[in-house]
């Protein structure tokens, strides 16, 4: 028996501008994202992932359509809001450097929503920054340094390491993987996947890297211009897309292996 869904999108939409010169930004999307399991979102730049990511999170209304986590509408067209549901829902961005507060140190950053959700307890929010720091394998005594004072890898790493300290459901990676260099973003890949597997964590994962995807994603969503053109199991589209622009998008995608590429080259001309 499949997990029972712990995200449900269902005919979301997202439209900006005014009335005559509406843009549909998000077209009519439906998606689940079960217990455990990544949901890998593919697309070209504003084909609307990231503001289907921003409607999930609540960071942008919707025009219409329903979102609903663990069973509970979060919001709808009339804009109605949980409030339990949004601490359980984290995301991580692309840029770590932009997204961490430069004027506090690590500590801080971690403590902060700890903070926001009533923990004040100097006792407990130390232990717990100390535990989250270990897991994303950031050493504890770099908790009094600066963001500026770590490497990019290092940054995201507390990126992550603030998104989960809430003990999420749901971890939303919006491209958070693109700005680091190619070694790095396979060591934070495996991290991620690490981390799904000891904290029973759910992934949206929005990227460009097709090749990333494919490592780690279950099942996986194609979007463009706004709207979800296929989806299924990774292996399944990756090996055999059914839609025109799945099958662009795979085709331009670099492959690591040379002898295949040129393969690829080969049967393309």
């Amino acid at each position: 028996m499949s997990e029972p869904a712990l995200l449900e999108v269902t005919n979301a939409v997202v439209e900006f501008g005014a009335r005559r010169g509406r843009f549909r930004a998000v077209d009519d999307v439906s998606l689940t994202i079960r217990r455990g399991e990544t949901l890998g979102l593919i697309g070209e730049s504003g084909s609307g992932k990231s503001t289907l990511a921003r409607a999930i999170l609540g960071l942008t209304p919707l025009t219409g359509g329903r979102i609903a986590f663990d069973g509970e509408q979060l919001h709808a067209t009339a804009g109605r809001r949980s409030t339990r549901a949004p601490r359980r829902m984290q995301v991580v961005f692309q840029d770590p450097f932009s997204s961490l507060n430069p004027t506090q140190t690590v500590a801080q950053i971690l403590a902060e929503p700890l903070w926001a959700q009533g923990v004040r307890a100097p006792a407990e929010v130390g232990s717990r920054v100390r535990e989250m720091l270990a897991r994303v394998g950031i050493d504890v005594s770099a908790a009094s340094r600066y963001p500026r004072q770590f490497s990019g890898g290092q940054r995201q790493r507390i990126a992550i390491a603030r998104a989960l300290i809430l003990e999420p459901s749901l971890l939303i990676c919006d491209e958070s993987l693109s700005a680091l260099d190619l070694s790095v973003q396979a060591q934070i890949a495996n991290l991620l996947m690490d981390l799904q597997r000891r904290m029973d964590l759910s992934f949206l994962f929005i990227a460009h890297d097709l090749a990333i995807v494919q490592h780690m994603a279950q099942r996986v969503a194609v979007m463009s211009t706004g709207r979800i053109v296929e989806s299924g199991e990774s292996a399944s589209v990756f090996a055999d897309p059914q839609d025109a622009y799945t099958r662009e998008l795979i085709a331009a995608a670099p492959l690591l292996d040379p002898v295949r590429q040129r393969a690829r080259r080969t049967a393309a001309a």
